[in-house]
C-alpha cells in the first residue's frame, strides 16, 4: 500500500469536521489564541479590559488611577507651591495681629482682671522695658493664630486640589468654615474652664508657704499659650473626620491604635506646656484624649 503524501498518517492532519458558527477545530486553537502583539489570548481583551488566566478580571480605571485633573509636576515647583501657599498663611496671619495690636492692651487688661485673683492688689510686675510691648504683640499673635488656622486649612485644600475627587473636595471645603469655629471654642474653652482652675490652683497651692508675685511676661506667657494651644487641639475632630472621610485611615484602625494617641498626646503635652507643676500638661492631654474619643464615639453612633 502507498504512503500518503504527507508521510504519515498523523491523527492531527485529519479531516475534522468545522465547528458550530465556523469556530476554529481544536487542531487550530494555538494558532487562533496568538495575539498581535505575540501574547496569548490572556493578555488584552478586545475591549481594552485586562484580563489573566482563570478568568480574573482587573477593571478599568481601578489601578492607581487619579482624578483627570491629577497632574504630574516636578518636585521644585511643588516646593515652590508649597512655600508660596505657607507664606499666604503667615501673610492672612501677620494681618490679623496689625489689627487686633491696637486694642491689644485692653485685652492684657481684661485678662489680667479676669483670671489673676485680686487683680488691684496683684498688679503685673514689669521685668524688663519691652515687656508690656512683647506681651501686646503676643495676644495680638493669638488672633494671628485663630484666623491662620482655617487660612492654613484653605492653603492644604488648593495645595491638593489637583489630586482630590469631587467629594473629596468639599469635603475640605467645608472644613474651613469648620476649623474657625473649633479654633474660637477652643479659645474660649481655655478662658472660661481651663485658666480659672489653673490659677485657683497656683494660688491654693503657695497660699501656706509664700505670697505669689505675678510677672506679667511669665503669666501671659501661661494664658496664651493654653488659649494657643486650645484652638490647635480642637482642630483634633475636624483632622479626624478628615482622614476618615479621605480613605487615609478608618475607625476602627484609629481605636487599635489609641494608645499610642494617648501616649503622644501626653508626650506633646509635657513638651511643650510652660507650667512645671504638670497640671496645665495634664488637662491639656485629658482634652486631647476626650477629643479624640468622643469623635471616635460619634462615628461609632453614626455608623461609620
Amino acid at each position: 500500500m502507498a504512503k500518503p503524501p504527507n508521510g504519515g498518517d498523523n491523527p492531527a492532519d485529519r479531516d475534522e469536521p468545522p465547528t458550530a458558527g465556523g469556530e476554529p477545530s481544536a487542531a487550530d486553537a494555538p494558532a487562533a489564541a496568538a495575539t498581535p502583539d505575540g501574547g496569548t489570548g490572556g493578555s488584552v481583551a478586545a475591549d481594552g479590559s485586562t484580563t489573566t488566566a482563570g478568568d480574573t478580571t482587573v477593571e478599568d480605571g481601578l489601578a492607581g488611577e487619579g482624578p483627570t485633573t491629577d497632574e504630574e509636576m516636578p518636585l521644585a515647583d511643588h516646593i515652590e507651591e508649597m512655600m508660596r501657599r505657607l507664606g499666604l498663611v503667615f501673610l492672612i496671619a501677620g494681618i490679623a495681629l496689625a489689627v487686633t495690636y491696637p486694642f491689644a492692651g485692653d485685652l492684657v487688661n481684661y485678662l489680667w482682671s479676669v483670671h489673676i485673683p485680686e487683680p488691684v492688689a496683684n498688679r503685673p510686675r514689669l521685668y524688663g522695658p519691652l515687656e508690656f510691648i512683647l506681651t501686646k504683640l503676643k495676644v495680638a499673635g493669638l488672633a494671628g493664630l485663630v484666623v491662620g488656622l482655617p487660612m492654613f486649612v484653605y492653603q492644604t485644600y488648593r495645595f491638593m486640589r489637583p489630586g482630590l475627587y469631587p467629594t473629596e473636595r468639599r469635603y475640605y471645603l467645608a472644613a474651613v468654615p469648620t476649623s474657625l469655629v473649633l479654633g474660637t471654642f477652643g479659645v474660649l474653652f481655655a478662658h472660661f474652664a481651663v485658666l480659672p482652675f489653673v490659677f485657683a490652683y497656683f494660688t491654693t497651692y503657695t497660699a501656706e508657704a509664700a505670697a505669689v508675685a505675678f510677672g506679667l511676661q511669665e503669666t501671659f506667657n501661661l494664658i496664651l499659650v493654653l488659649m494657643g494651644w486650645m484652638a490647635i487641639i480642637f482642630q483634633i475632630p475636624l483632622f479626624i473626620m478628615l482622614a476618615i472621610m479621605m480613605n487615609l485611615v478608618t475607625r476602627r484602625w484609629l481605636e487599635q491604635k489609641r494608645l499610642i494617641f494617648w501616649g503622644s498626646f501626653l508626650g506633646i503635652a509635657f513638651l511643650f506646656s510652660p507650667d512645671p507643676t504638670g497640671m496645665a500638661p495634664i488637662i491639656v492631654a485629658l482634652t486631647m484624649v476626650v477629643l479624640f474619643e468622643g469623635t471616635l464615639a460619634l462615628l461609632r453612633w453614626t455608623g461609620n
